[in-house]
């Protein structure tokens, strides 16, 4: 599977920002899917995970603002951001929804300030 994350940007505080994921592969209809973020100096964490059934967990720090999304047909997911802060400021990546991942890619910057 490789996975290409794209919709990131700068936006101001309050603003909102759609990430998407496009996957190739076979894989990806059969297994969940995860969006993760490391911003400067920290650890990538996890942000949104969907399973293939739509079933959802999130991050305390999103949740609420963070909607992720998959259209099994396209081979995408997506992560809708609302309401975004400073602290979300990160490269945000795609990839499945547990362990072992594939290649993480470059991921998309989402920067958030006035």
């Amino acid at each position: 599977v490789q996975l290409q994350a794209s919709g990131g940007g700068l936006v101001q505080p309050g603003g909102s920002l759609r990430l998407s994921c496009a996957a190739s592969g076979s894989i990806f209809s059969i297994r969940a899917m995860g969006w993760y973020r490391q911003a400067p100096g920290k650890q990538r964490e996890l942000v949104a995970r969907i399973t293939t059934i739509g079933s959802t967990d999130y991050a305390d720090s999103v949740k609420g603002r963070f909607t992720i999304s998959r259209d099994n047909a396209k081979k995408t997911v997506y992560l809708q951001m609302n309401s975004l802060k400073p602290e979300d400021t990160a490269v945000y990546f795609c990839n499945l929804g547990w362990a072992p991942f594939v290649n993480w890619g470059q991921g998309t910057q989402v920067t958030v300030s006035s």
